[in-house]
């Protein structure tokens, strides 16, 4: 292949290397010179032009990068016609990416002239998805490097395997303090998961976290039809020895690999019974984020095995995420815990609802409503009351004279609950582990209740948010750990945490409350006269 400058009337035939620009002419790069292109460059007073020109025994870009694409695709892969020496290619269906690994490499080693990336292996993918793509970086490559390149490929380099298995059973072990709605939860999170691979639970049986029981819920489910078997255990598995993997035994079942170097994902169980595989779950996969749990039941899906090897080889790249669940460097052991909790009272909203009276103002048994929540939060076991103040900040803090509060005033407050919220997080103090987050027109809520949250608080065994639970409903204040502090001053609008306790449900302790106080907030002048009556 020539490359090199050359007069326009000399560059016929020749393809142009770089664009063009001489005043209002522009010529592209990659145009191939023609008699008209020489006339329009002669007129614009262009005197050379750099060209690439194919020799006898060279290919163009695009017919290379088109041969060697054709070479990789395997089943499952549509190729798509060769441009500007890229050939890309796409899922023709749903499934996963399969990729052989060395044969990529060994493309890619033939000559720096010709490229081939791809997705991730084992990436469930869509169908239309771009999957890979075939580069050539000069404009044309010899014959025999082409040649080389294909014959480094073998069929299938690149397949999509289809999802295969459709009917899953789930068996949900109980304990006590398990709240139904957790395996509610996890059973939407399993069938979102199930749907791009056209799988659906056939049976969902939730059992007593006892190897017997668990042992005759499998053999149910693979009774009933089941191709593949996912058990969502009340307690994490901790050993070869435990319920899961002795009920699994027990059930006919063979433990062919415990523990993934995928994190989150560590505790994930895998084996088989009758032929059909067999997933002991690990507590991450009861949330939508995604991990090492993902990873294994797509394969399976698509019907791929997943022997030892293939999970050990998941480390490099299987630290996905800082870990909400684990203690993190950044946060000591002794504000890891509930021994320091700081309380943050949000009085910062307008009451539009009161008819433009101020609700925390108002007299409730002879004191302003605020006050009255501000005395309780006090007589708890906090170690720091914090009070976001806003509209009418004045009037608020002269209602609060002489307690041992702190003011922080929010200017956003017009924009809603998240400028405020994040207001109150952004002065909690460093050592505190974690913040209480207590509503200014509550005025029901008592210390007792605060301080039973702040019991349930337990970061040394995950319980990571403490929420007061009557009648299946949750209600405020909340009390956070400071790991969800950065989430937490992400939120925006008038909206507070609801959204990351449901994300979060594995980490929240539920403290059952029969005094309605937790539920009852003062948002109208008749819900403020009714609470006056009672």
């Amino acid at each position: 292949m020539k490359f090199g400058p050359a007069t326009p009337d000399d560059a016929i035939g020749g393809v142009t290397v770089h664009t063009l620009r001489q005043g209002a002419f522009v010529l592209k790069k990659g145009t191939t010179i023609g008699p008209v292109e020489v006339e329009a460059l002669n007129r614009a007073g262009v005197k050379e032009v750099v060209v690439v020109r194919l020799e006898d025994g060279d290919v163009s870009e695009d017919e290379a990068a088109s041969d060697v694409a054709k070479a990789v695709a395997g089943e499952g892969v549509t190729v798509e016609r060769a441009f500007t020496g890229r050939a890309n290619l796409f899922a023709a269906r749903a499934g996963v990416l399969v990729i052989d690994r060395a044969a990529v490499n060994r493309i890619n080693n033939v000559d720096e002239a010709i490229t081939f990336a791809t997705l991730p292996a084992y990436k469930p993918v869509v169908q239309g998805e771009m999957i890979a793509t075939v580069k050539l970086i000069p404009f044309g490559v010899e014959a025999e490097l082409r040649d080389a390149a294909v014959a480094a490929a073998r069929r299938d380099v690149l397949r999509v395997a289809p999802y295969r298995i459709k009917r899953v059973g789930v068996v949900s072990t109980i304990l006590p303090g398990l709240a139904p709605k957790v395996i509610d939860k996890t059973l939407r999170v399993t069938a979102d998961r199930l749907a791009p691979a056209g799988a659906t639970m056939i049976a969902e049986r939730r059992v007593p976290h006892d190897q017997a029981v668990l042992s005759a819920a499998i053999k149910e489910m693979l009774d009933l039809g089941a191709e593949l078997v996912i058990v969502f255990g009340a307690s994490a598995i901790a050993d070869r020895r435990d319920v899961i993997p002795a009920a699994l035994t027990g059930a006919g079942g063979v433990v062919e690999h415990f523990g993934m170097p995928v994190d989150p994902g560590n505790l994930l169980l895998i084996g088989k019974a009758r032929g059909v595989p067999v997933l002991g779950a690990p507590g991450c996969a009861r949330s939508p984020v995604e991990n090492g749990f993902d990873w294994v039941l797509m394969r399976l899906l698509a019907g791929l095995k997943v022997a030892r090897r293939d999970l050990t080889a998941m480390g490099v790249g299987g630290l996905l995420m800082e870990i909400v669940t684990r203690p993190q460097p950044r946060i000591s052991p002794a504000t890891d815990s509930n021994n320091n909790i700081a309380a943050v009272i949000l009085a910062a909203g307008r009451s539009t609802r009161m008819g433009g009276h101020n609700k925390l103002l108002a007299e409730f048994h002879g004191k302003p409503l605020v006050r009255v929540v501000a005395e309780q939060v006090l007589a708890s076991k906090v170690s720091s009351v914090t009070v976001v103040t806003g509209y009418q900040a004045a009037e608020v803090e002269r209602a609060l004279r002489g307690l041992n509060v702190t003011f922080v005033y929010n200017p956003d407050f017009p924009t809603g609950l998240a400028s405020s919220l994040k207001a109150g997080i952004g002065v909690v103090p460093k050592e505190a582990g974690g913040a209480l987050i207590c509503l200014g027109d509550m005025p029901l809520i008592d210390a007792h209740i605060l301080d039973r949250l702040i019991a349930a608080f337990a970061p040394d065994r995950g319980m990571l948010i403490a929420v007061p639970v009557s009648g299946g409903a949750r209600g405020n204040p909340v009390l956070w750990s400071r790991r969800f502090f950065g989430e937490l001053m992400s939120l925006e609008g008038d909206v507070g945490g609801r959204n990351l306790i449901t994300r979060h449900t594995e980490v929240v302790a539920e403290v059952a409350v029969e005094d309605q106080g937790a539920f009852l907030d003062i948002d109208t002048p008749q819900a403020l006269a009714a609470m006056q009556r009672g």
